[in-house]
């Protein structure tokens, strides 16, 4: 489903060169639930970023179910972002001025599907992430275990091919950490949603089934369980 190729990336710091990817390649079937692993600076949200069409790629290429994306136009990158990607973040990116329902909603009216398959949908995953009568709820009045099922269930609502998720556990204590990986380990089986993570949290990397380490942008092991 996804293929990375010869993927390289630098980053410029004043005078200095970060080489962030060294020539990566990796393939990553449709449903698996990876974890990418390393330490700070060792290139994994780097990676995630490229695969998200949120930064571009210095060489090589990636392909997604036979697109290759890098070779997409800034407008394009937007577009294959809303309609086949979903993010969750370790500080969850809500809009605080909307309530749980709206958050999860806001994903589906920028598709532009109509009012009844919105309420439908949205309705329907805020109860299969453990929402149900939290909907009306402004992030401020959820807990961060909370805040993060509204993420969980806004990069799902709009069936993405991919869910990529940075450090999703990083601001939670270790019990609701785990139940944020219960959670979504239980909608990658259900769904057959792909799910990428990048993390240092050795817990993530327990739930993988799969466990590709990074150090200083290049590959060190790709473990299957």
């Amino acid at each position: 489903m996804i293929t990375i190729k010869g993927v390289r990336k630098t980053y410029k710091a004043g005078d200095t060169e970060v080489k962030a990817l060294r020539g990566i390649d990796l393939e990553i079937h449709k449903g698996e639930f990876i974890s990418i692993a390393g330490p700070s600076g060792s290139g994994k949200t780097t990676l995630l970023n490229l695969i998200g069409c949120i930064d571009t790629v210095d060489e090589g290429k990636i392909t997604i179910d036979e697109e290759v994306v890098t070779e997409l136009d800034k407008e394009a990158k937007t577009s294959y972002r809303r309609n086949k990607l979903g993010f969750i973040f370790q500080s969850y990116n809500l809009i605080p001025v909307l309530t749980a329902y709206e958050n999860v909603a806001l994903s589906l009216q920028l598709l532009g599907l109509k009012e009844k398959e919105i309420k439908e949908r949205t309705m329907t995953i805020l109860k299969e992430v453990g929402l149900e009568g939290m909907e009306d709820r402004r992030p401020a009045k959820l807990s961060g275990g909370q805040q993060q099922r509204v993420a969980v269930a806004r990069a799902l609502v709009k069936n993405p091919l991919i869910v990529l998720a940075d450090e999703p556990t990083a601001n939670l204590d270790s019990h609701t950490g785990e139940e944020i990986l219960k959670l979504m380990k239980k909608m990658n089986e259900k769904h057959g949603t792909t799910f990428i993570f990048s993390t240092h949290d050795k817990m993530v990397m327990e739930y993988a089934s799969r466990l590709v380490s990074i150090h200083d942008g290049e590959f060190t092991s790709d473990e299957r369980r």
